[in-house]
């Protein structure tokens, strides 16, 4: 093997550097008196050399002119007016200002309008300078994802773009490739990402630092920063600095599922392969010793082999590991490698146990690793089950930095900022927050030199805000790479000035508390639930369902002053309804309500608000704990298009029910609560947080929000889903079913088993012929109007478990993403309903669920009465089938939900994962926030709660009055504010949590 091949970065032995090589060859020649050197001396003596050289910047990297990313051409730009967060001062430093950029470089911070611009030292000769007026916005550094798997996973998905893994071995390299998300994460404002390989290897692979911008030559190399396989010696040399490279080690599950290992294998592996490099840098260091003295006689070649030269480089320190890591017993093993060994980790990735053991951390090697975790995203398989929201807050409180990261596309990374704007409303500080996602990515990548903060002489890489970037929905008005403007016409949104100040959050000091004495898995259920007279002061405003099916907010004409200033309402509670709502006064009507009560409950909520709970849909909820894990899973449907149901479950005619396979009581169902609308909602009619799952769409209590379940639905026909409370402790108790029978759920996607044509035939033939059993019944309900008699569910059943579907309640929901089979399914509807048409006309209620391209249709839809359950609020167009999605501004003027809205389609929206749905009110929140106006308050709650309900088909039987509401303390249920109780007039009950 030629020893120059195994170098990481190409080095010219020129024949300007042959002479002084030999002199030092020749003299060590004389030294020795005996042995003559070899004719490649030189060679290896610049190798030998090249092993001392330090990783990190050159010495004058900082007096650099130009940007080695440049582009010829690039207009120079002033961005003036700004509110800057330049990530000094350990993120503390706001600056105000102006920014010059040239020369794909920051020139100046601070005020520099006041000077002849055009005259600066310096400025590109014959440039125009494009002035941009911040108008007081907020801009930071550009975005820094520590883990993204752009261009390896690329979107949409499909066989020929999936180069995460290799399953050759446990050490191999990766690819990067094309990927339709680049844009959507500019869009976010992320400018720089770490592309790693995936978690299958114990070593995975070595990543690949890149800016996110489009270049000439589209190429991934074009795209790396800081290139350690450099050849130009002009734009690097080895000699006098060292270029970092970045590496992937995983442990725990993933490595052990591919290879049928256990974690005794995949340690082993570890310490073997390192045994490998630590052998083979022992030798290099003996070699280059020996050739330095002149000590030339059988030394022989140089020693190094190509598959283990990168993991040389780690015990060298030139390598930043990232290792893939969740559970206390991998972290402990890593943290013992990195010490017999000798090498450090940048960071532990995912790491949802390390909050509950900084002190490993602190033991490990040279420093301690950081946390790159996800803010609320957890308990997708068992090393992650402990993951808890307060983990950075508990990890930085320790003394450990904190990094907020993607996982692209796992999550997203076009909303990676939001993943830090949770992790701040749990309790990370905001300097630490915003720098969990800027300056600290940056430093762990060894990068902090020139990306990270706005700063003189760094790279151009900057995002100008519509609001302050914690406040929810901060969207970019423009983001510059290398300085060049990413979004050719962006569009933006004018938000209240309120939104450029910092948003204030909750305290959660208690439940950090509890998460820690727990070992992450604190209690859930409510402290207390008060039947008596509760009273919740301080409230700033009440929104109840109303008699039209809607959202409505009360506004007693005590609550303005007569200058007109709002001041705080009463409401008082008892036997869990809600009796009144007053300012306070003498004249109060909630005074005279309360009388000389002894025993009130009192609740302050420091000017939150009083609203409906939620309904959810779409994802588990209910019918599993651990996605990974089957044992905790209800299982699969049987697809009838596919496998023969068997005889004794109903053959052909079959329709099993999610209700049937519901499971009460797990962590994601008790987490819906408190994280997003209210506690639980054990009711049979709609403010509760109901889960939808298409055999089993159920309710849950999701801070307010009931649960609408289906089955599994990953074949045609999925089932009946149910609607159930989410908090309620099993399924017999009072309230803890909403709607035991709900609606048929089938499915129609491009790349299943069977052709779209043919699962389109066969809903065909359901809906227009009447087919044997509880399948040929819930048809018949979708093509004419019956009583809930038909279901052969008994009175009593429909007393205890709440309403079933009754006359006119039973659409037909239809899981599609597609526009051109949502097409089909519009003809489909017209076709039938013309042939069903007798005396009176028949019409058929369609709900189209996923619908990530139903916009293309928005008007046909609206023509035909259907209505849109958006599973994905802010679309990813992961697979081919939904690859045209509206993403909404900054790239388009309107959002999906909007352009529905628009033509006046109904529209709900719901999730695809079961950790996602405590996030539900904050999404409606999003999705008013980027609507420019066109979506009040009122119609954000009903697109999560009325809305989903008329949708699926989910009626109350006591009307608005029985509806469960949420109390939020310090802030509105769209907002910031925190979820303390839930108010249940079914269950006569006010939940304080």
């Amino acid at each position: 093997m030629d020893h120059h091949k195994l170098l990481p970065v190409s080095v010219e032995t020129s024949s300007t550097r042959e002479p002084r090589c030999a002199r030092i060859a020749t003299g060590l020649f004389a030294i020795s008196g005996v042995v003559n050197a070899p004719l490649h001396a030189p060679e290896i003596l610049d190798k030998c050399q090249l092993l001392q050289v330090p990783p990190g910047p050159p010495p004058d990297f900082y007096t650099r002119r130009l940007s080695d990313r440049f582009v010829g051409g690039t207009k120079p730009t002033l961005i003036m007016n700004a509110t800057i967060w330049t990530g000094g001062d350990n993120g503390l430093e706001v600056d105000h200002g102006d920014i010059l950029l040239d020369g794909g470089l920051i020139k100046r911070v601070g005020l520099v309008t006041g000077e002849r611009v055009d005259e600066l030292e310096g400025l590109s000769a014959g440039s125009a300078l494009d002035r941009i007026d911040a108008q007081g916005k907020w801009v930071s550094p550009g975005i820094v994802d520590l883990h993204s798997h752009l261009g390896v996973y690329s979107v949409p998905s499909v066989r020929g773009t999936s180069d995460g893994n290799s399953r050759k071995g446990p050490v191999l390299p990766m690819v990067s490739t094309h990927d339709d998300a680049f844009p959507l994460s500019v869009a976010g404002g992320v400018t720089t990402a770490l592309v790693l390989p995936g978690s299958a290897n114990a070593i995975g692979g070595q990543g690949a630092v890149i800016k996110l911008r489009h270049t000439e030559e589209r190429s991934p190399t074009s795209m790396l920063l800081e290139s350690p396989w450099e050849t130009n010696t002009t734009v690097y040399d080895p000699k006098t600095s060292f270029r970092f490279r970045q590496m992937k080690h995983a442990c725990g599950e993933n490595p052990d599922r591919v290879y049928s290992n256990t974690r005794m294998d995949t340690t082993w592996a570890f310490r073997q392969g390192y045994e490998k490099a630590r052998q083979i840098k022992q030798a290099q260091d003996d070699y280059c010793a020996k050739a330095t003295r002149g000590d030339w006689a059988g030394l022989g070649k140089y020693p190094e082999d190509l598959q283990w030269e990168a993991l040389v480089d780690v015990l060298r320190g030139r390598v930043k590991v990232h290792n893939h890591c969740y559970e206390t017993v991998d972290l402990d093993d890593m943290v013992r490698i990195t010490n017999e060994f000798e090498f450090s980790i940048a960071a532990f990735h995912h790491a949802h146990e390390t909050y509950l053991v900084p002190g490993t951390l602190k033991s490990a090697y040279g420093r301690p690793p950081a946390a790159a975790m996800f803010a609320t995203h957890g308990r997708y398989k068992r090393e992650s089950f402990r993951g808890s929201e307060f983990a950075a807050r508990i990890l930085t409180d320790s003394g450990i930095q904190v990094v907020m990261k993607s996982d692209h596309p796992v999550l997203d990374s076009r909303f990676l900022l939001w993943e830090a704007q949770q992790a701040y409303y749990y309790g990370l500080p905001h300097n630490l927050a915003l720098a969990s996602v800027t300056t600290t990515p940056a430093s762990l990548l060894g990068q902090d030199h020139r990306i990270g903060f706005v700063k003189e002489g760094y790279d151009a890489d900057l995002v100008l805000w519509d609001s302050h970037p914690l406040a929810l929905g901060s969207t970019p008005q423009q983001v510059w790479i290398d300085g060049i403007p990413q979004l050719a016409a962006p569009h933006t949104l004018s938000k209240p000035e309120a939104f450029q100040h910092l948003p204030a959050v909750p305290n959660f000091d208690d439940e950090a508390k509890e998460a820690l004495a727990y070992d992450g898995l604190p209690p859930l259920e409510p402290r207390a639930s008060r039947s008596g007279t509760v009273l919740f002061a301080n409230v700033s405003s009440v929104f109840v369902r109303d008699a039209r099916g809607g959202v409505s907010q009360l506004a007693p004409a005590a609550s303005t002053s007569v200058d007109g200033a709002h001041t705080p309402l009463w409401a008082v509670v008892r036997h869990g309804q809600l009796i009144c709502v007053d300012a306070p006064s003498s004249e109060n009507a909630c005074v005279h309500a309360v009388g000389d009560e002894p025993e009130v409950e009192y609740v302050d909520l420091h000017g939150g608000s009083i609203a409906p709970g939620l309904t959810t849909f779409g994802a588990p909820l209910g019918l599993e704990e651990i996605q990974a894990e089957p044992s905790t899973r209800d299982g699969v449907a049987p697809d009838v298009l596919t496998t023969a149901v068997p005889g004794v479950a109903g053959g052909s005619g079959a329709l099993v029910r999610a209700f049937d396979g519901l499971q009460f009581g797990t962590r994601h169902a008790l987490y819906v609560p408190r994280s997003s609308t209210s506690f639980r909602w054990p009711r049979a009619d709609d403010s509760s947080f109901h889960t939808l799952n298409s055999t089993l769409k159920g309710r849950v209590p999701l801070g307010g929000h009931d649960c609408r379940r289906r089955p599994d639905e990953r074949g045609f026909l999925s089932g009946l889903s149910t609607a159930f409370a989410t908090g309620a402790r099993h399924k017999l108790a009072r309230g803890a079913i909403v709607q035991e029978a709900g609606t048929v759920h089938v499915a129609v996607h491009l790349g299943g088993s069977q052709s779209v044509s043919t699962q389109i035939a066969a809903l065909r033939h359901l809906l227009l012929n009447q087919t044997d059993g509880e399948l040929g019944r819930a048809f018949e309900r979708i093509r004419k109007s019956e009583s809930s008699a038909d279901w052969n569910i008994s009175s009593s059943t429909v007393r205890a478990c709440g309403r079933d579907l009754r006359q006119g309640e039973a659409p037909l929901v239809v899981d599609v993403e597609s526009a051109d089979i949502i097409a089909s399914l519009l003809a489909l509807k017209v076709e039938v309903e013309h042939a069903l048409s007798g005396a009176a006309p028949a019409k058929l209620r369609f709900t189209f669920a996923g619908g990530r391209e139903a916009h293309l249709l928005a008007r046909e839809i609206a023509q035909a009465g259907a209505g849109v359950l958006l599973t994905q609020p802010r679309p990813f167009p992961k697979e081919w089938e939904a690859r045209r999605i509206l993403p909404g501004p900054p790239l388009t003027a309107q959002s999906q939900i909007v352009a529905l809205l628009a033509q006046n389609v109904t529209v709900g929206i719901g999730t695809d994962l079961s950790d996602k749905a405590r996030n539900t009110r904050f999404d409606a929140a999003w999705a008013a926030l980027e609507a420019g106006g066109a979506i009040s308050k009122e119609g954000a709650i009903a697109l999560a709660s009325t809305n989903v309900e008329k949708l699926l088909g989910i009626a109350g039987e006591g009307g608005e009055d029985e509806a469960d509401l949420v109390a939020t303390s310090g802030g509105e249920l769209l907002g910031y504010g925190k979820v303390v109780g839930v108010i249940s007039p079914r269950r006569g009950v006010v939940d304080i949590l």
